[in-house]
């Protein structure tokens, strides 16, 4: 059994993120246009029409903007807890019942050959929650969009093959950037974003023995660069004793390029 993903798309522009097995092919979030999802997709070799689910972590613009259109074209189930679900109602349109279906948090569900275990998260939405995806013995966990990273949400993810993680600004250039300041609060604060530092100090905790990628995720566009993102993460794992490039290996990802479809 192989598990396979990209990063589709990462940033404060949009995000979507494909996994697939032998036997399923999943998307969580739909961020961008239809159109936008259906090049990013075609930058693997795949297309949205072989998805057999739609998964949501939660109901802002940048993870849910192509999701109705999608879902309605295609005739996709969309799976998202019974808060996300009231939230995003009004933003993504008529679903028709049957296309929809509840995952709650803090569950596990099995869609063929594929496990996948959500966990809550600190950020301003109505219950935003975030996955991990176990196939074949390999672990791949996804998470971003949380202001800091508690103990619970470390032991939900440790030990993964795969991290995509979040890294999305740098605190100098965010201190010093054109965001009114209420914004700036906003990210800082406990249910904003983590920084590139508390990215590193948090993967520090979850690093083992199987890890071997590393993808840096929800880069602000303002506020970051990947340079300095790699760097600063780099930096602070390194001052715990854990070297980039021996067994693990630290990666990008864009708002408009996918990356490469790469096995767990």
């Amino acid at each position: 059994m192989t598990m396979r993903f990209s990063v589709l798309a990462s940033g404060s522009t949009g995000n979507a993120f494909y996994v697939e097995t032998d036997r399923q092919r999943l998307l969580v979030d739909a961020g961008l246009s239809g159109k936008q999802l259906e090049a990013l997709f075609a930058q693997i070799g795949r297309h949205p029409s072989e998805l057999h689910a739609l998964l949501v972590t939660h109901e802002h613009s940048d993870h849910i903007k192509g999701l109705g259109v999608l879902a309605r074209k295609y005739r996709l189930p969309i799976f998202a807890n019974e808060k996300t679900w009231r939230a995003m109602e009004a933003a993504v349109g008529e679903i028709p019942s049957e296309q929809k279906f509840v995952f709650p948090l803090g569950a596990v569900k099995t869609f063929g050959d594929l496990d996948v275990e959500s966990f809550g998260v600190s950020h301003d939405a109505a219950e935003p929650m975030f996955y991990v995806f176990h196939c074949g013995g390999k672990k791949l966990a996804l998470l971003t969009d949380t202001g800091y990273v508690s103990e619970r949400m470390k032991k939900t993810v440790e030990n993964a093959d795969v991290f995509v993680f979040e890294s999305n600004h740098d605190i100098g250039m965010l201190r010093m950037g054109r965001y009114p300041w209420n914004v700036k609060r906003r990210i800082l604060s406990d249910v904003g974003h983590i920084s590139n530092e508390e990215a590193g100090l948090a993967l520090a905790d979850v690093i083992g023995d199987r890890t071997k990628r590393i993808y840096l995720a929800h880069l602000s566009q303002d506020n970051n660069m990947k340079e300095l993102a790699r760097m600063t993460v780099a930096q602070t794992l390194e001052q715990k004793g854990l070297a980039v490039g021996g067994r693990f290996h630290l990666y990008d990802t864009d708002p408009h390029q996918a990356t490469a479809l790469a096995c767990v």
